[in-house]
């Protein structure tokens, strides 16, 4: 892992927090919302948390611990204002310490939970519109049935969550083998046991601290041999991220961090071995709305690609194949978008490559790695031409498609690697 520089702190928690954890005693349930800027959805978050947690879990003692990564707007006095008196539920709401990011965060849940013996953890985002008190219970049954880690199972909009459709669900499939949709889904369900394990690992003060949180969970759950299920959550209905808008930084961390542990000893010696992929269960009755679709700009997604390729040509061809840098060419002289089409099996080269060429290159592998987003960019702008007029179930068919052509594919990145 990439340790980031700066003051290395041995707990997340700062002493206020701490002291009212100490207060508590116990818990049998942890439920953590980490949080910034989210002044505007965190009160309906809590309640619907709060609700779930009195409604289906009301005989065990509760905590809500909402851990914000500093923000500056109301997050934390809006948080603090949510009256949940009438449950028998407590809350913290804390600034954590560390890396900004999701993963500092979580660890200043983690380490409340494990503090408290938390039976049962939940993590829920800040920004979640379409959150029920059943998400709570189809997130934390399983804990108690005997389950190590839940991950979300979503209806979503066929163009929400780019970077999971694109590399996440596939590369999870292909290189560890489980069928796990949503991997950085961010609505998780975890045992004491594994939140004990994730806390005793040495990760909090590098890159995995920032956004590559959700896909290191749920790669050392499965490589640990943890047991994982999906829990049913109904529609994801969040501040989307538009996939026309930049998401540089958050791909940049998470695929980063896929990337990282690939060539780490322990989840190399794993995925090498898999062949092939398994079903995850997937608990719990359909829960919440349907998806709401949005707009996007494919405009700026194409245009984005092509800056891109002014800039960095000489580099796709030496990391590509000359196949696919010829295909590359093509689309940056294409006048006519609605023609923008990248085929699955130059994605699955692409995606294999960088992820080799990152394993071999000594130094600034992030810098390497930036040169690969233009060509995400231009994978999405494919799938939405591929995409448009295909209903939702039609489009998930497609998605289901490429990640088997990724395993089947698999033979081509062992061989690059080796």
């Amino acid at each position: 892992m990439i340790i980031l520089p700066g003051i290395r702190f041995s707990t997340a928690l700062r002493e206020p927090a701490r002291k009212k954890i100490e207060k508590l005693g116990y818990a049998d349930i942890v439920v953590g919302i980490p949080s910034y800027f989210s002044q505007n959805t965190i009160a309906y978050v809590i309640e619907q948390v709060a609700k779930g947690l009195e409604i289906y879990f009301g005989d065990k003692k509760c905590l809500i611990f909402v851990s914000d990564g500093g923000s500056t707007d109301d997050t934390r006095e809006v948080a603090e204002e949510v009256d949940i008196s009438q449950y028998n539920i407590e809350k913290i709401v804390t600034c954590y310490r560390g890396i900004p990011g999701k993963g500092s965060a979580l660890r200043a849940v983690f380490e409340a939970a494990e503090f408290l013996k938390a039976r049962a953890v939940a993590t829920f985002d800040s920004d979640l519109k379409s959150i029920t008190p059943e998400w709570v219970k189809n997130i934390l049954e399983p804990v108690f049935e005997g389950y190590d880690y839940i991950c979300p199972y979503y209806k979503r909009w066929k163009f929400d969550g780019t970077i999971t459709n694109t590399i996440a669900y596939n590369l999870t499939r292909a290189l560890y083998g489980k069928r796990i949709r949503q991997p950085i889904g961010g609505d998780f369900g975890m045992s004491y046991k594994l939140v004990k394990d994730y806390l005793d690992k040495d990760v909090w003060e590098t890159e995995v601290a920032k956004f590559g949180i959700d896909i290191w969970m749920t790669t050392t759950a499965i490589v640990d041999g943890y047991n994982i299920c999906q829990a049913r959550l109904g529609a994801k209905i969040h501040q989307e991220k538009d996939p026309s808008k930049d998401l540089s930084n958050m791909y940049r961390e998470v695929v980063g961090t896929i990337f990282k542990l690939m060539e780490t000893e322990k989840y190399e010696n794993f995925w090498k071995k898999i062949r092939g992929s398994q079903n995850v269960p997937i608990l719990g009755d359909f829960v919440g709305m349907e998806p709401e679709p949005f707009d996007i700009d494919v405009e700026s997604l194409v245009e984005y690609f092509k800056i891109g390729y002014n800039n960095f040509a000489p580099i796709w061809r030496e990391i590509l194949e000359d196949e696919d840098f010829k295909l590359i060419q093509k689309l940056f002289m294409l006048e006519n978008i609605d023609e923008f089409i990248m085929p699955v099996e130059t994605w699955v080269r692409i995606v294999y490559r960088y992820a080799y060429n990152f394993h071999i290159t000594p130094r600034q592998k992030f810098k390497m790695l930036n040169t690969m987003i233009p060509l995400y960019n231009a994978r999405v702008a494919s799938l939405y031409n591929e995409l448009k007029d295909k209903s939702s179930d039609e489009s998930e068919e497609y998605y289901e498609k490429q990640a088997e052509r990724f395993e089947d594919m698999k033979d081509y990145l062992l061989n690059l690697w080796e």
